[in-house]
């Protein structure tokens, strides 16, 4: 019988257990809360700069304390090295959750409120696995605002079990709702109420934290107490206007201290009182520095909006405090892994009257050692300050050197969870790295991003990096290398390379030393072959043709590998043990598969000229194609079998490609049709002769 091999592959596979494979194991998933906090840069920490500062002694160079966040630090890992996707927080946001690069990301360059792509999420995944889920704060991704309350991407439609926050970006530029100091009452919604009226007093960040501690607190008194929560705490703070809160923030911590949920209209929460926009933390009220660097004159005070921003700084890292304390009190600590950083890096935005100075990131150096901010793509606007806490799993004080970006986290989450990420998720599992049982993976780390505009003059900056003008921005980074374009051209220009590790601030291009020929090209090629074009934010590159790799594969065929398990999406099968594996003559196939197993089929396509190729797939099941690492067919998240479609321009030669395929339960028959045409070639199968064996 034709591919009676492929028959063979699925009857050898028994239906044990989907997380077998799963290299991650644990008796219970863990919870997981995710802090993602807006505009902070990486050296807004004391733990990566501010504690340098501070040891320096420098009364030119104020300084700011993170205490908790320093404690947090010492209890688990630091990732010096993680990147958001984007320099802005829209997009950024949409990898993270979509857990995909700006190359694959349906949100991108500043398409502020546009709704995020229908299709597997963080949040999605954990609550196909059972997870409670949870999203509170800054949203912004929710679609048209005309459609309120059901907006198309609402976080009840993205995977949320529980919405509490502010669902459009521009409220977020606001952090009291009600009163709207300085941009005007803003709405705050639960779930699909709008619940502002009864804000009154409320300072957002104090706001979002006792909304949170609540929300915990409920899923421990819950009758189904074993099922594990994700919290997605996403603060709108310190960025946009840099309102004060109304009072210290509340004596104690966790469960019976700290910030508290009143429940009472008027006075929803425990800082419902007093003055709005009044309180400067006591370290900065009276905070002095040397503003002219000459020691013999009086030392004059802060500017008060750095006293604000440091206060908003502050006020996230008594929040911080407050809910690992009641993680502690709840007795839910040692299987609890925390998440803390920002969306990207710090911005020179305070949204004051006139009368206040503006806020610049170069007060605290917040960028820390490097050069850029927000919509700069220097490592300054997309480095993040990152810190990873799960007593007993993550080792404590470590820091962890390798390359990560944000849409790293939802493989990472799943990993913890024993569950294989989808596969058309960029992101691969830091697990690994962060228990230390493996080094991570080696791949390269991806952003893209468009501003008409031109970077900062800061004296901090080195002099080629100021006014630059931005326009089309491209990184990519691989292992200690980063290349970087600014105001790209076309697919032709050339990157400027760094060793980040060794030159942070990026003075010293490498371009035209030993090696960098080599070097340069694998940028150029690599950003085209793990990227698909977006209608809504064209690049000058889009049309160019996807180069093949330059290697000789001459036996014909493609490497077949079979793994067991109920998989609910098609997975990324790099962390599992097939249990059968073969090759065959090509895709041309008839599936007979025991419900509950999953196929990977991967090789190189020999194309046989340069132009537009168009692919079409249809199946009974669950399938994902991609050619280098771009995502080409996506026949998974929401699929019913309808033909899919994906047109992309390649170059003649070999292109490596992977199909992974899922049995889809009450399918019927499994089956699969793979066909394309291209420059003198009608719509077919593809012949065998195309294939050749990995």
């Amino acid at each position: 019988m034709k591919h009676n091999f492929l028959i063979l592959i699925l009857l050898i596979c028994t239906c044990k257990d989907s997380l077998e494979s799963a290299p991650y194991k644990s008796n219970h998933s863990p919870n997981i809360i995710f802090i993602l906090v807006d505009d902070m840069g990486w050296g807004d920490l004391g733990v990566l700069y501010q504690s340098q500062r501070r040891q320096v002694g420098d009364r030119s160079e104020p300084w700011a304390y993170t205490p908790h966040l320093d404690a947090f630090a010492a209890q688990g890992a630091v990732l010096s090295q993680h990147y958001a996707p984007a320099p802005v927080c829209a997009p950024s946001r949409a990898s993270l959750l979509l857990g995909v690069s700006q190359g694959h990301a349906n949100v991108r360059d500043n398409q502020f409120d546009k709704a995020l792509e229908d299709n597997h999420t963080m949040a999605s995944t954990l609550r196909q696995i059972g997870y409670t889920t949870a999203a509170i704060g800054k949203w912004g991704l929710q679609g048209e605002a005309n459609q309120e309350p059901d907006w198309p991407a609402h976080p009840l439609n993205r995977g949320f079990d529980y919405f509490l926050g502010y669902m459009r970006h521009v409220d977020g530029h606001e952090h009291y709702p009600k009163e709207g100091l300085y941009r005007g009452a803003k709405q705050v919604w639960e779930n699909k109420t709008n619940i502002a009226a009864g804000l009154d007093k409320c300072y957002t960040a104090d706001l979002w934290t006792a909304a949170a501690k609540r929300w915990i607190v409920a899923q421990t008194q819950d009758k189904d107490a074993e099922k594990p929560f994700f919290l997605y705490l996403a603060y709108d703070t310190p960025h946009a206007v840099l309102e004060l809160p109304t009072q210290p923030y509340p004596k104690g911590e966790g469960l019976s201290g700290g910030m508290q949920w009143y429940d009472k209209k008027g006075q929803m929460i425990s800082t419902a009182a007093g003055r709005p926009d009044s309180w400067i933390h006591p370290a900065y009220d009276t905070a002095r520095w040397d503003h002219d660097k000459d020691p013999a004159t009086p030392e004059v005070a802060w500017p008060e909006v750095y006293q604000r921003y440091a206060t908003a700084t502050r006020r996230i890292d008594d929040a911080v405090g407050d809910i690992m304390q009641l993680l502690k009190d709840l007795h839910i600590d040692d299987n609890t892994l925390v998440v803390f950083t920002s969306d990207n890096g710090p911005s020179r935005e305070s949204y004051l009257p006139e009368n206040y100075l503006p806020n610049m990131p170069d007060f605290f150096n917040s960028f820390g050692p490097f050069d850029g901010i927000k919509r700069d793509c220097w490592e300054g606007g997309i480095r993040l300050p990152t810190l990873v806490r799960w007593p007993g799993h993550v080792p404590k004080a470590q820091e962890i050197t390798s390359a990560g970006a944000l849409y790293d986290w939802a493989p990472t989450f799943l990993e913890a969870a024993g569950m294989p990420a989808p596969v058309r998720m960029d992101g691969i599992s830091l697990l690994p790295a962060l228990t230390g049982q493996d080094k991570p993976a080696d791949r390269a780390v991806y952003v893209e991003y468009f501003q008409e505009d031109t970077t900062p003059d800061y004296p901090e900056f080195a002099a080629q990096h100021r006014n630059r003008r931005r326009n089309q921005m491209q990184v990519i980074r691989q292992g200690e290398m980063v290349g970087i374009r600014y105001d790209v051209q076309s697919a032709a220009d050339d990157f400027e390379i760094y060793d980040v590790v060794e030159d942070p601030e990026e003075t010293h291009n490498l371009v035209g030393e030993q090696g960098m020929d080599t070097l340069q090209q694998w940028m150029k090629n690599s950003v085209l072959q793990m990227r698909r074009p977006n209608a809504s934010a064209p690049r000058p590159y889009d049309d160019a043709l996807v180069p093949a790799i330059k290697t000789k594969r001459t036996e014909q065929g493609v490497t077949w590998k079979a793994y067991e398990g109920s998989f609910p999406w098609v997975p990324q099968v790099s962390s599992l043990q097939p249990s059968a594996t073969g090759t065959a003559k090509n895709l041309d196939l008839q599936v007979n598969a025991e419900k509950g197993q999953g196929l990977y089929f991967g090789g190189y396509l020999n194309i046989p000229t340069d132009g537009n190729y168009t692919f079409f797939l249809k199946t009974t099941g669950k399938a994902h194609m991609s050619i280098h690492q771009a995502s080409v067919i996506d026949a998974d998240f929401g699929y019913q079998g309808e033909e899919q479609t994906a047109m992309i321009r390649l170059e003649k030669g070999l292109h490596p490609f992977q199909l992974c395929y899922a049995v889809k339960e009450d399918s019927g028959k499994p089956s699969l049709t793979f066909e394309w045409q291209g420059p003198g070639i009608t719509r077919q199968a593809i012949p065998a002769e195309v294939f050749r064996m990995e």
